[in-house]
């Protein structure tokens, strides 16, 4: 990792279009190209794009032509940093450059703003393995190892270490972002979180607004809020150096209505119960992934930080917790559950190395090496347990003969406790009292299929939160969405009869100012997408 005071020296030229490797402009890639298929798709390959042409920048001054050509062209704009996106809002008919921000990788420090720098386009784990090992820090991100920072971090972000430590943007000190003016004049500016910068509200919109919304984000800089006032605090939090992982299952052929809604009930319990974000219990972060029956399991991943006094016995007593009167008794996780592979060696929890633990479980997920699947998700913020009659719902399209698919599932997170600590208006993210968070997801490979998976989870989805209208609104049981979860099914009067729209679900309270954002920083509503905030 490098430090830095300007813009980081950029990386020898690679041979272009020219075939010199001299490159005058952010290379373009168009449909005469080898290249272009590989550029016109994400994870999901129910999206594949036709834009006139793919811009791949390696600098914040290339985005700005990139932006600036394609609106002086009247051409429509849409941004990829990592190509997770859920739904078409990168790869659609209407979008006729696309403005790939996967070369933008550069991770440093920046002595003069006191903080890590970390482009766009760098991938989750990159920049994991790169500040820790050479700075013995992290932050509280995601997961799965190729998602980019670029849409990750201002939709939010959260992980595994997030009920310890919150949300990743709960660390953004600072946004590099490449906006249009009311003239239709590109130009790249940094908004800062410090209380007298002109700009802070843009920086404020980025702390949960979303992607697509207000500009191209080039660079964030990363400074915990305590290192503000406090020269000596630290930057960002220091991960344990060890972690204890298990993984266990039960056996849908030897599960019960009965034994079903027990093990859901406790799980859900021990979420609502330990929200303390100073207790043992929230350095314990899991996943209870109820899958289809056809998968055969029902499986639990947790990781709890070894380095928390009594951690075997924090991690044991939840294990028991979540298990008491459940028949089948738990076991080995033998089947893949959507990200993560078959886990039998962590029947039995297992003390790992932090970063080793961590490059295991971003590295276990086949739903994102597989470059066939098509894919669908339905999200929600669980501000208490689900009711007895959300359970039976739940069960019944789980075990629906109708329907079969080992990779569909409900993926249950854990939430809250130090997210939580953070007022809900303090960034954009409304949800800062949810205990839980669910996400509905299912995979294929044969768009002849599309419409018999999209039935079934759409219905589920619907069915689960019938008695609000198909979706979760913010109430005193739920609360809206996750925005980096997009789901355009929550804009469909077909599914969604509660009078709210998408965006009305993601941002909560939070909607009315990231609208005055949007005025003031894209008034020509150059940066838009199906659910994008509206000027």
């Amino acid at each position: 990792m490098t430090e830095t005071t300007t813009e980081p020296n950029l990386p020898a030229e690679l041979p272009g279009t020219t075939g010199n490797g001299h490159r005058p402009a952010p290379v373009r890639v168009s449909a005469r190209d080898a290249r272009y298929g590989d550029l016109v798709r994400g994870k999901n390959q129910r999206w594949v794009g036709r834009p006139d042409y793919v811009c791949l920048p390696v600098s914040t001054s290339e985005v700005r032509t990139a932006v600036q050509d394609a609106v002086s062209a009247r051409k429509r704009i849409s941004v990829r940093s990592g190509g997770h996106c859920y739904e078409d809002f990168v790869y659609n008919p209407d979008v006729e450059v696309v403005i790939d921000l996967s070369e933008m990788t550069r991770v440093s420090f920046d002595r003069e703003m006191n903080a890590f720098s970390i482009e766009a386009g760098a991938e989750l784990l990159d920049v994991y393995e790169t500040i820790y090992r050479l700075r013995g820090v992290t932050f509280p991100g995601g997961m799965c190892y190729s998602v980019g920072a670029g849409g990750h971090i201002c939709g939010g972000g959260y992980g595994f270490l997030s009920r310890k430590h919150g949300l990743v943007v709960d660390y953004l000190y600072a946004v590099e972002v490449v906006v249009v003016d009311q003239r239709g004049k590109a130009k790249a500016v940094i908004a800062t979180r410090e209380a007298d910068d002109p700009r802070r509200d843009l920086w404020w919109a980025h702390t949960g607004g979303g992607g697509g919304n207000f500009g191209v984000v080039t660079r964030y800089w990363l400074r915990a809020p305590e290192a503000d006032t406090d020269r000596t605090a630290p930057l960002l939090p220091s991960p344990p150096a060890e972690v204890l992982a298990s993984a266990v299952s039960w056996e849908w052929a030897s599960m019960t209505e009965a034994a079903f809604r027990r093990l859901l009930g406790n799980f859900a319990d021990w979420q609502v119960r330990n929200q303390d974000p100073e207790s043992p219990a929230a350095s314990l972060f899991a996943t209870l992934s109820l899958n289809h029956r056809s998968n055969g399991q029902i499986g639990m991943m947790t990781q709890m930080d070894a380095s928390v006094p009594n951690a075997d016995k924090v991690l044991a007593e939840f294990l028991d917790a979540v298990a008491a009167g459940v028949e089948p008794p738990a076991g080995p996780m033998t089947k893949a559950m959507g990200d993560h592979l078959p886990r039998p060696e962590l029947a039995t929890p297992r003390r790992l190395p932090w970063l080793q633990a961590t490059q295991m479980l971003a590295t276990g997920t086949p739903t994102l090496t597989n470059p066939s699947l098509r894919a669908k998700y339905r999200s929600a913020y669980l501000r208490s347990v689900l009711t007895d009659d959300q359970i039976g719902t739940i069960y019944r399209c789980l075990t629906s003969t109708d329907y079969e698919n080992a990779s569909a599932l409900l993926l249950i997170s854990a939430y809250g406790a130090k997210i939580n600590a953070v007022p809900p208006r303090e960034t954009a993210v409304a949800q800062r009292d949810a205990v839980m968070k669910l996400l509905i997801q299912n995979y294929w490979s044969d768009p002849a299929d599309d419409a018999y998976h999209l039935r079934w989870i759409r219905e589920f989805y619907r069915d689960v939160f019938a008695e609000t209208g198909g979706v979760p609104p913010h109430d005193d049981r739920t609360a809206g969405c996750y925005v980096s979860y997009p789901d355009v099914d929550l804009d469909s009067p077909e599914w969604n009869s509660s009078g709210l729209s998408g965006v009305q679900l993601y941002y909560g309270v939070n909607y009315p100012r990231l609208r005055a954002v949007k005025r003031r920083w894209d008034p020509g509503n150059v940066f838009r997408h199906r659910q994008s905030i509206r000027p």
